[in-house]
């Protein structure tokens, strides 16, 4: 009963303290809503390519002109824009001076093709249309060696479009608002270090830790409770910011909310834990706070909460990958977009693992000491 008494207490002590309640619900939420509106951009997944200019040139001998020009009013709907040179013209100068994505000449050699180096999206795109052509042609001239009836269907059917485009795994991608409410949610969850780190000072600085020890509840009563007081606390704090997110933003949460939140859970005991050993192994009274507001900021910059970090490679993976925030987000993210759980099972040991270690600390602490 000591252990539910002491975890009430802390629960109404925090719900009190307005100011650090409303910080912990609307810091989120606003950073979740600024930052997911401005850099809608970013995470866009798509390119559009639009008006590739080609500059081309074909003689009269050229065997090309007439697959060229079904070719020409296919790729003309897919936003290719074709000229025709005229003899006065340099194509290879239009290109090098920028004016053109491509040069094209056609004659009695075939298809000869000079890109725009400064231009390497269109080039390829345009590297890919003329390769697929002239496949497309040498196959229609061994046709009609053997079969010139079937001449027609090789160049039949182009098509309103010359360029199909394809993704793997359409919209498997989180937007920027879906990205930042994960994030987010993940970062304030680390605050709860902040309010475990205030559990232990305020009783300090009131002067009631002595008496809360001389009382008749022992030190494992007050240590557990308080530990309880402060992850039920923070929890519902991170299922209040996770609700606003689904709700108001239309985040996607996936269809394994309970996994998600179940991996949160065991990030909010290492927050905790993570305060309540740092406040133990310290004897001053600003040193504590200190230390876990860095700790939270380094975790929350380098484990992608204000800004994404793709692909990190060298001494920034090895940094990245030290913040709970990396993994935590990495787990949830492969759980609502993959559907895989082993990065969850990973996330959930770690934070548990370092919650128990923090958690020893902090006993071994405890004991030695004469108040809290």
């Amino acid at each position: 009963m000591n252990i539910i008494h002491i975890a009430k207490k802390e629960i109404i002590k925090d719900l009190r303290d307005v100011k650090t309640f409303i910080f912990l619900l609307a810091f989120p939420l606003v950073l979740m809503l600024v930052l997911g509106s401005a850099l809608t951009n970013a995470f866009k997944t798509t390119n559009s390519i639009d008006n590739v200019k080609v500059l081309y040139k074909q003689t009269a001998d050229s065997s090309l002109s007439q697959p060229f020009n079904q070719f020409i009013k296919a790729a003309k709907k897919s936003g290719i824009d074709f000229k025709k040179a005229t003899d006065a013209t340099d194509g290879k100068k239009e290109v090098k001076q920028n004016n053109y994505d491509g040069y094209v000449e056609l004659n009695k050699n075939g298809v000869q093709l000079y890109l725009n180096d400064s231009n390497s999206i269109e080039g390829s795109i345009l590297q890919g249309m003329f390769k697929s052509f002239v496949d497309k042609y040498n196959l229609a001239s061994e046709v009609i060696k053997v079969a010139p009836a079937q001449i027609g269907t090789v160049f039949a059917n182009q098509g309103d479009h010359y360029i199909q485009e394809t993704s793997f795994l359409p919209h498997k991608q989180p937007s920027s608002m879906d990205y930042y409410a994960i994030v987010m949610t993940t970062m304030i969850a680390l605050y709860g270090a902040r309010t475990a780190i205030q559990s232990v000072q305020g009783e300090r600085a009131r002067k009631t830790g002595d008496r809360l020890v001389a009382s008749p509840v022992r030190k494992s009563e007050i240590f557990i409770g308080k530990v309880l007081g402060n992850i039920i606390i923070n929890t519902l704090c991170v299922s209040l910011v996770i609700a606003f997110s689904k709700l108001f933003f239309k985040s996607n949460w996936g269809d394994h909310l309970g996994l998600i939140f179940l991996i949160i859970l065991t990030e909010v005991l290492l927050a905790v834990s993570v305060g309540i050993g740092i406040s133990f192994l310290s004897k001053s009274n600003t040193a504590p706070a200190t230390i876990t507001m860095l700790f939270i900021q380094l975790s929350s910059f380098f484990g992608g909460a204000y800004f994404k970090i793709d692909n990190p490679g060298g001494i920034l993976k090895f940094i990245t990958d030290l913040s709970p925030l990396t993994w935590v987000n990495h787990a949830i993210t492969d759980i609502i977009y993959e559907h895989h759980y082993t990065s969850a099972i990973s996330a959930m040991s770690l934070n548990i693992g370092i919650s128990i270690l923090f958690l020893l600390i902090s006993v071994i602490s405890l004991q030695r000491r004469e108040g809290l």
